[in-house]
């Protein structure tokens, strides 16, 4: 098997080392060259056809947002952006997933020394599943810009099969990760003001950035988007953002559905969606709609499964669509997905299902 290609772009030496030294510990990685500003990686991508790109931020020249923006015009390719992990940061990271990133990794180097293996393990891990035959993002043209108008109510879809359950969904649970915020940005925008129902949403993000994401997500939509609260009642028309300070679930308390946020070890992708979809089909018996969307790994297996035993209903990401066909696989290799759709449908089939 071909070796993954990687492309370094940052204006520090040590990052770049340090970067090279992670990457070239690992068989299936090559690093094919490294870049000091947004000028030469443009160049460098044009030139040395990477299969993904490490990508900084803040650089002389041409910043990174700048540079992705190019590259996405002239020679599309898997990019990965190096992120701080504030609120600012997270802001810059939104920004690129909308330029057409398909992840970040933090860029806290600060104590290096103390989290060098979980770096080094993360930064691998992502550049495979990301940058190899699982991610397929640099052999596909740029997504189109998101719609603002909502879909018509029947969208064609991969799988064409009824739902197994007839019964009206009180609730929708979407989970995902790698690939999330950008697929989030191409289903939610098209939901309606007045959707009957409330939706919970658990993507894979550090605590910094859940917010300003829910409030990025807001801003494209015509559904009101928030970041969860520990306490609150879920309601009718609003989507709310599972915290990334930890778990989110729901308690039912008399015909009130209560969001609760706690800790719990035993899941280590945080916000879990396994915890919030256990949760949900507790909660919402034969009456909620599980939907799984790209990421790497199989969080969300366990609670997809619980919504179809308990009656519910079930939707997968297809894998032509997915940046890391990893949670939506699983799904579909249990055999527990009621409908496989491609990225832009599934907005039309969350409508079709209540």
């Amino acid at each position: 098997m071909d070796k993954i290609k990687v492309l370094i772009v940052d204006d520090s030496a040590f990052m770049r080392n340090a970067l090279k030294s992670m990457i070239s510990s690992d068989s299936d990685l090559q690093v094919v060259g490294v870049a000091c500003d947004g000028v030469e990686a443009i160049e460098k991508v044009m030139s040395l056809k990477p299969d993904i790109v490490t990508m900084d931020v803040e650089m002389p020249k041409m910043d990174g947002l700048e540079a992705l923006k190019q590259i996405m015009a002239k020679c599309p390719v898997a990019v990965v952006m190096l992120s701080s992990l504030t609120v600012e940061g997270a802001r810059t990271t939104l920004k690129a997933f909308e330029l057409g990133a398909v992840d970040f990794i933090p860029k806290n180097l600060s104590d290096l020394s103390i989290n060098i293996m979980n770096i080094k393990l993360m930064l691998i891990d992502k550049l495979k599943q990301i940058g190899g035959k699982n991610g397929q993002l640099n052999k596909r043209p740029v997504d189109e810009p998101v719609q603002q108008s909502a879909p018509s109510p029947h969208v064609n879809h991969t799988k064409v099969v009824k739902f197994s359950s007839s019964k009206k969904m009180a609730i929708v649970a979407i989970g995902t990760s790698t690939g999330g915020p950008k697929a989030l940005q191409t289903v939610v925008p098209l939901l309606p003001k007045n959707f009957p129902v409330p939706i919970v949403i658990s993507q894979h993000m550090p605590a910094t950035f859940t917010g300003p994401f829910a409030e990025r997500l807001n801003q494209l939509s015509q559904i009101h988007v928030k970041e969860a609260k520990q306490g609150e009642k879920i309601e009718n028309g609003i989507v709310y953002i599972a915290p990334g300070s930890g778990h989110m679930s729901l308690i039912k308390k008399g015909t009130d559905r209560i969001i609760n946020i706690a800790d719990n070890a035993e899941y280590i992708y945080k916000p879990s969606v396994d915890v919030m979809m256990l949760s949900v089909a507790a909660a919402n018996p034969g009456a909620c709609l599980g939907v799984i969307l790209t990421g790497m790994g199989n969080d969300g297996l366990k609670g997809m499964k619980a919504i179809r035993e308990c009656g519910g209903r079930t939707i997968a990401q297809n894998e032509d669509t997915c940046v890391v066909y990893g949670m939506p696989k699983a799904v579909v290799d249990a055999g527990i997905a009621d409908k496989i759709v491609a990225i832009n449908g599934i907005a039309g089939e969350i409508i079709n299902s209540i």
